[in-house]
């Protein structure tokens, strides 16, 4: 696989990834033959990951970790004085399918709601008409049904993984259970089958680029402004391993 710039941000592991590098990746993930899952880190992620031992296992046992907050890119330049990459989310699954669809690869959708399932597995097929849709489960099964879904994933040996909001423990799952789905790559994409859905919004990609997707997301949940008391301590955190704990 091409060689992939790993930088530590406060001992959390960020791949410094371009989207132009992503196609090459993802074909020599897929060559390799294991089951190898993605992250895309938002810096309320990373402070998880600094706190929650089972999350943090999780991330820097990772393929990739490619940040989608600007804060971490500043963080990381602040510290370092390296400038990463940081992508959007909505344009890294697109660049992903569409590589997977350029080589025939498949998916596997599981998550979401059936209404939001099956509108979102419509217009993949649309959109992406070479890609090869092996399976899908809505995210509301019951701890019972758990074995059967995970047998159906290994015998449908999906490409790619694509798990999204409504199951139940969200990206925990996959971590507890990722020797259970057989070689091809995992990533968690939260209400990424909603947008497909068209029953939610993206954030417009210079909203992105200026990191004010927080805005319209405070809007939706005015209790996200109470995120600003572990931005603070994130700044709090940078100032302190830039000036105590160099090396």
């Amino acid at each position: 696989m091409e060689s992939v710039e790993q930088i530590n941000c406060l001992k959390v592991k960020i791949s410094n990834v371009s989207i132009e590098q992503l196609p090459d990746i993802l074909y020599a993930l897929l060559e390799q033959g294991g089951s190898n899952h993605i992250v895309l880190l938002s810096l309320w992620d990373l402070l998880r990951a600094r706190k929650n031992n089972e999350y943090r296992t999780y991330v820097q046992n990772a393929a990739l970790v490619i940040p989608i907050s600007k804060s971490i890119v500043g963080g990381i330049r602040f510290l370092t004085g390296k400038t990463v990459h940081r992508i959007m989310p909505f344009e890294f699954f697109i660049k992903t399918l569409t590589a997977l669809e350029e080589r025939g690869k498949s998916v596997y959708l599981l998550g979401s709601r059936l209404k939001s399932l099956k509108q979102a597995e419509r217009n993949l097929r649309h959109t992406f008409p070479r890609l090869r849709i092996v399976g899908r489960c809505t995210g509301d099964f019951k701890r019972t049904e758990e074995n059967t879904i995970l047998t159906a994933i290994r015998k449908a040996g999906p490409s790619l993984l694509l798990v999204a909001k409504g199951v139940s423990g969200d990206e925990r799952w996959l971590a507890r259970n990722k020797g259970n789905f057989g070689p091809g790559i995992q990533i968690w994409c939260s209400d990424l089958f909603d947008v497909f859905a068209e029953r939610k919004k993206r954030p417009g990609k210079k909203t992105f680029e200026r990191g004010l997707e927080w805005i319209g997301y405070t809007i939706q949940n005015p209790l996200r402004i109470f995120r600003i008391f572990p931005y603070l301590y994130y700044k709090i955190l940078l100032l302190y391993y830039k000036l105590f704990r160099r090396g």
